[in-house]
């Protein structure tokens, strides 16, 4: 019997609930007060519940016909979303949004792309991946991701698309107790040598024999960035690192900034979002990208 339980039957109870009577159901819904009647008497002997208190005027809602009414207001819920991904995907629009950021991307632009793609796309979820250097590609190459936000590896493969984003400032700074912190001026090539850099390392082969901005031949490497900045903090080596992930430690005095020969007195890391040539972003993953291109 309850596999005969219909979603009108479970529309139908809410629709009486909502409305307050068995007539006023039947305006809402276009039917004689007669049909919402015999369809909610079905329905209770289906499930073999009362729902409904008709000793009354109105009819009210039962003990168990209020515990039944969450559960079929949930089942109508989904069913309505189930039928607006279906309809948005017969658009056109993606069934999920995948994307591979970098971990160098300021969180609070992401942030406001991923609020941004809530609210004009409720029905398209969001996969989100953070990683550094080719851990951001390959989920693209490999179509697992639709969208992949790069900038530590300045690698685009002939398979992708890419388009520019926005520039991240960077900064190379030190514990305060780290020797590099007392040097004036610029530290030379010769003195920086002598001390480990702390350098963001590759969980894929897409970088192997490349190096970017690895200026000592001391070296410890870290696949984490938080792993880095600790280190930093810790006073186990210099390093690069975007400046809005250590602003508030510079301002502090957690961290400090030096200058060392062979970088530019300003850094930046410039972001670009690439994709597959032939399996390019939808609506979903287009508006994504405009977020993230906003200043």
């Amino acid at each position: 019997m309850l596999d005969g339980v219909t979603l009108d039957q479970l529309r139908t109870f809410i629709a009486a609930v909502d409305e307050g009577s068995f007539s006023a159901a039947g305006r809402k819904l276009r039917r004689a007060q007669s049909v919402v009647s015999q369809t909610l008497a079905n329905l209770e002997a289906q499930l073999g519940v009362k729902l409904f208190d008709r000793s009354t005027r109105y009819p009210r809602l039962t003990e168990e016909g209020r515990s039944l009414l969450v559960d079929a207001r949930a089942v109508a819920d989904n069913v309505d979303e189930f039928k607006a991904r279906a309809r948005a995907m017969r658009e056109g629009l993606e069934p999920e949004l995948s994307v591979a950021m970098d971990v160098m991307y300021p969180m609070e632009a992401l942030t406001r792309a991923a609020v941004h793609s809530r609210k004009t796309y409720p029905h398209t979820p969001l996969r989100l991946y953070v990683e550094a250097l080719g851990g951001v590609i390959k989920p693209v190459l490999d179509r697992n991701c639709s969208i992949g936000i790069i900038g530590s590896l300045p690698l685009v493969p002939d398979e992708l698309q890419s388009e520019p984003l926005l520039s991240v400032p960077f900064v190379t700074v030190v514990s305060p107790s780290h020797t590099l912190a007392k040097s004036r001026g610029v530290a030379s090539a010769s003195a920086i040598a002598k001390h480990v850099q702390l350098v963001l390392s590759d969980r894929t082969v897409l970088s192997q024999g490349r190096d970017f901005g690895v200026q000592s031949p001391l070296t410890w490497r870290l696949a984490d960035l938080g792993a880095k900045h600790a280190f930093l903090k810790a006073g186990l080596g210099w390093g690069h690192m975007p400046l809005h992930m250590v602003n508030a430690d510079l301002q502090s005095g957690t961290l400090v900034k030096i200058r060392v020969e062979g970088s530019p007195r300003h850094m930046s890391l410039p972001m670009r979002v690439v994709f597959r040539k032939d399996a390019p972003p939808g609506p979903a993953g287009r508006a994504f990208i405009a977020q993230l291109k906003r200043k």
